[in-house]
């Protein structure tokens, strides 16, 4: 039985760094949740906060409520991982999957080759002018409905007591030794008494 789909790409003319760090915002989410997320992303009413590749990435108060300081608002990042999540869903469908109930279980952002293009500098030289692609691939899972379990189950559990064995400790051997067995207290009736 499916209860899982799943979407890529590859080579991704997408800021490898900045779709990194949208893809791990929305890791866990709900997909309806996640739509939402990247949607006000791109309008900038969330941000996106950057965890790991911060350099120079300045603060915003939006970030707040994700615990952190530092966040921006990766427009193409975002509307990628909106068309991922859209091909993502079509999947589910053709697999005859509950589209409500689907949850971001993995979510991977990966480097791709890099694309080189040349700038021009003073007296004559030339820079490399590099983009940094990424691949991207997530997997969407139905999530589990919890189910209360049936009260005759609780029931029986509740009249099932614990075997408690106590243990004596006798004084002057520094052995311990179960009370309910009777052939040692036979053999240490003197001891025990």
């Amino acid at each position: 039985i499916f209860t899982a789909c799943k979407s890529r790409g590859s080579n991704l003319r997408v800021h490898f760094k900045n779709t990194r760090e949208t893809a791990q915002a929305i890791k866990g989410m709900h997909i309806r949740k996640a739509n939402k997320y990247l949607r006000d992303v791109v309008v900038k009413h969330q941000c996106v906060p950057f965890r790991r590749y911060n350099g120079g990435v300045g603060r915003c108060a939006q970030a707040k409520q994700f615990g952190w300081t530092q966040g921006r608002w990766p427009k193409k990042s975002a509307e990628f991982l909106l068309h991922m999540l859209k091909n993502a869903e079509s999947n589910a469908e053709l697999k005859g999957l509950d589209v409500d109930s689907l949850v971001i279980e993995h979510i991977q952002v990966n480097k791709a080759p890099k694309m080189r293009r040349r700038t021009y500098r003073a007296h004559g030289r030339i820079n490399p002018y590099m983009s940094s692609p990424c691949h991207i691939e997530m997997i969407l899972t139905e999530k589990e409905q919890i189910v209360p379990k049936p009260e005759e189950e609780v029931a029986q559990k509740k009249k099932v007591l614990p075997l408690i064995v106590k243990f004596t400790h006798f004084s002057n051997s520094g052995r311990f030794f179960n009370p309910s067995d009777q052939n040692l207290i036979r053999g240490c009736r003197s001891r025990v008494e």
